[in-house]
């Protein structure tokens, strides 16, 4: 059997589709830790509003009681024993009710930065899910181009495979926005 002679361009479309591949295979990787990263950062977050928002019916219930003591005070005689014991109890509230906000404004600071860790992840697993399909389209024009030798459909896969790079890199420097 005959050597065939291999043409020139054929290992340059060899050459390209593994760099294609090996960029494919890490915008998956990347998209999918991002994209694993938004869900846990929105768990996450999700979690600290749910505490928030207990942390806010503790503050209400606080603030009735407090009501109703102020409320209980007034109606007592203003030589009642019991006024010191109410006032004391009073301040006891007031004093949770500060606590319950300043916890409160904590655990919403910490929500809203996990929120801003989902959006970030979110924003840059946008361009490696897009980097996959355009590196894959190009994966599949190379193979045709090589199994049935028509150097066109190569010519082809390039700018696929350009625009597939381009957002790769994008996943990682998030060029456009």
């Amino acid at each position: 059997m005959a050597d065939e002679k291999k043409e020139p361009w054929k290992n340059d479309m060899a050459l390209a589709t593994v760099l294609l591949a090996v960029c494919a295979t890490f915008s998956t990787f990347k998209g999918g830790g991002y994209s694993t990263l938004a869900l846990i950062s929105q768990t996450q977050a999700s979690d600290q509003w749910s505490f928030y928002q207990a942390k806010s019916l503790k503050q209400h219930l606080q603030e009735l009681q407090l009501e109703q003591l102020q409320l209980q005070a007034l109606n007592l005689p203003a030589h009642s024993p019991a006024l010191q014991a109410y006032a004391e109890h009073i301040r006891i509230l007031q004093g949770k009710l500060k606590k319950y906000k300043k916890e409160k404004a904590q655990v919403q600071a910490q929500a809203q930065a996990l929120e801003a860790q989902r959006d970030e992840a979110k924003h840059h697993g946008k361009p490696f899910g897009l980097a996959v399909i355009f590196l894959q389209v190009a994966i599949l024009l190379n193979s045709i181009a090589g199994l049935l030798n028509i150097k066109k459909v190569w010519w082809t896969a390039i700018p696929v495979g350009l625009v597939g790079v381009l957002f790769f890199l994008d996943g990682f420097f998030l060029f456009w926005g």
